[in-house]
């Protein structure tokens, strides 16, 4: 006899939103049981986020419907920009009531320090301190809202080996198909406002929402049939309007208004296409023996590899492991210790950088489509007007004039990528493209990097990315060594299982999947010892912490200076010398932090 269905501990029923005069939502039903973990998946613009609001009750009423609670139940919602306060990460885990052991050890399960300041953290660490206080409070029901962005690999499956020993239920809005295969058991669908749902996890969501769609378009072809039909009635006159036509009448009306809804309801478009530039050599990047160190650390140990016209090589490691130094090395933009780097010829080089650096946050879109000025863009050499192309990206003409600090992280990616497609490339890299792109996006990027005829570098944390693209996969684990093989990121971990052992940065055995510290972290550790660093350490220790202290005001001043909207018509030399000096600063600062952790772990290890 089949048990009976558990009650939810979170509902929402009949629940309708309008954003002004669009209407988001038209009578959403959504239930979780405990433990059920279901993603939640629909385009970009969809209300995904907003939803989470609403099942959280944080920022965001429905107009109509009800939303329904289990006496008691904890809601825990992990936004996609966490705020982290506090004096240090262990205040904040246990800010919202979470026991001090239990924070302890799911900050260490991700990889962190309990003592660490929350000021000055990376993005990754940003959202890892969040999930570690999301599952020290122990929820019943956990909300996640692109919870894979800026994580790496090692803290993704962190993340999927939590949830799997949680006993809350989960809903998760993330465009990473990896994680979602390994992790979901539902899925919910919103799409044309409603949210449909599928009793199976992402894995066989592709094959069901094509169903879908194609039942939807035979149902769009009978409709068009049935107006030609009635449009072709109406035409000949209603005589009098005969009370016996009149309610034919009103169902064409109607037929109309489906008709209406349905093209209303049609996803825009979006336009990427990219145009190679001249055939570059066959041989496009050479590097023999390369070292790379900063201070201590070993960043790369004697790696060689060869880069030919075609090839789609992936980047792979945690992070913090150099994968971006590497990419600067291999272009040339950043010196080597020993070995040496060759590049091809007649390479036009297009980047494409995870930390969004050719953003200045005062910029409005218009100025970085058209950093020369005027009303035009130069897109595959051919003039464009700024707007019209900006179309072919999902941007509206009024987002133009608003600042790049008014776009979502999706539509900042977007941004980046509307200017790198802009001009001819035949070496294209990519420093974690898919951060923050809506599932459809992140297909039609894949589609256009599969039959580029160029060479590409991809950085990337996403798997099925890079099972789908890449040609060859170099990865690297934090401590010098550096590993090139053939094939996606599966490949590498069928070919070479134990090379993340001990990886910097993991929180546990990635190779065999035990990253938990729950068993052995039950109560607080003793006070640590004082440990004493070199001369020559503690000289560098004290200049990056100098360093941290300083650089966020010399960048702000620099950026001001790029406030100017005349700026680059005015004084072109200047500009780009502001925009180099910009990036100058911030590799320093990049540099500095990893130097002054590394300089701390060593200190740590030394006191015992």
């Amino acid at each position: 006899m089949a048990s009976p269905p558990r009650a939810p501990v979170l509902a929402l029923k009949d629940v309708r939103l309008a954003d002004g005069a669009k209407p988001l939502f038209d009578g959403v039903d959504l239930a979780l049981e405990p433990r059920v973990r279901a993603c939640l998946v629909g385009r970009n613009g969809a209300g995904k986020s907003t939803l989470l609001k609403i099942l959280a009750a944080q920022g965001a009423e429905p107009d109509s419907g009800e939303r329904s609670v289990q006496p008691g139940a904890r809601i825990i919602f992990v936004s996609q920009e966490p705020e982290i306060t506090g004096e240090t990460l262990l205040d904040y885990c246990t800010a919202g009531g979470a026991q001090d052991y239990e924070a302890q050890a799911t900050l260490a399960d991700f990889g962190l320090d309990p003592e660490k300041g929350t000021q000055g953290l990376s993005g990754g660490e940003r959202r890892r301190a969040a999930l570690a206080r999301a599952f020290a409070e122990q929820p019943d029901v956990l909300l996640l809202d692109e919870p894979t962005n800026h994580l790496d690999i090692f803290a993704i499956q962190t993340l999927e080996e939590e949830l799997a020993a949680s006993k809350c239920a989960a809903l998760i809005v993330s465009h990473d198909r990896a994680f979602l295969n390994r992790v979901t058991q539902r899925t919910f669908w919103l799409e044309h406002r409603k949210v449909r749902r599928l009793d199976k996890g992402f894995a066989e969501f592709e094959l069901w929402s094509e169903q879908v769609l194609a039942a939807e378009a035979d149902e769009e072809r009978r409709l068009n049939k049935q107006l030609e039909k009635e449009n072709a009635w109406l035409a000949r006159g209603v005589q009098g309007r005969r009370a016996r036509n009149e309610g034919r009448r009103r169902a064409l009306m109607d037929l109309r208004s489906q008709k209406k809804d349905l093209q209303g309801d049609k996803r825009g478009a979006i336009y990427m296409a990219v145009e190679t530039a001249a055939i570059s050599g066959k041989k496009v990047v050479e590097a023999k023996g390369v070292t790379k160190r900063f201070g201590d650390r070993v960043i790369i140990e004697d790696f060689s590899t060869r880069i030919l016209r075609g090839d789609r090589v992936a980047l792979v490691g945690p992070n913090g492991a150099g994968k971006t130094t590497l990419v600067r090395m291999l272009l040339g933009e950043i010196p080597i210790d020993a070995g040496t780097v060759t590049l091809g010829t007649n390479l036009e080089i297009s980047y494409v950088d995870q930390n969004r650096m050719a953003l200045s946050e005062k910029m409005t879109l218009w100025d970085f489509l058209t950093p020369g000025g005027g009303d035009s863009i130069l897109v595959r050499g051919q003039p464009k007007h700024v707007a019209a192309y900006a179309k072919d990206f999902l941007f509206t003409e009024a987002q133009l004039r608003q600042p790049v600090t008014s776009l979502s992280g999706g539509e900042r990616n977007r941004l980046l990528l509307a200017r790198a497609l802009a001009s001819p490339t035949n070496l294209m890299v990519l420093d974690e493209p898919t951060n923050d792109l809506d599932m459809d996006t992140l297909d039609l990027l894949e589609e256009l990097l599969a039959d580029f005829e160029g060479t590409l570098i991809l950085v990337s944390h996403d798997r099925d990315f890079i099972d789908r693209l890449a040609t060859s996969t170099i990865a690297m684990n934090g401590h010098g060594a550096v590993l090139e093989t053939p094939g996606g990121w599966t490949d590498l971990i069928d070919q070479s299982p134990d090379f993340f052992k001990g990886a910097r940065g993991a929180a546990g055995d990635f190779a065999t999947g035990t990253g938990s510290h729950k068993a052995v972290v039950a109560a607080p550790p003793p006070p640590r010892k004082s440990g004493k660093l070199s001369y020559k350490d503690q000289r560098r220790f004290e200049e990056c912490e100098a360093l941290i202290a300083a650089s966020p005001k010399i960048i702000a001043d620099l950026e001001k200076k790029l406030e100017d909207p005349n700026f680059y018509a005015r004084d072109p030399v200047g500009f780009d010398k502001v925009m180099k000096a910009i990036d100058k600063a911030r590799a320093d600062l990049a540099t500095a932090e990893e130097d002054w952790l590394a300089l701390e772990e060593k200190r740590e290890t030394m006191a015992g």
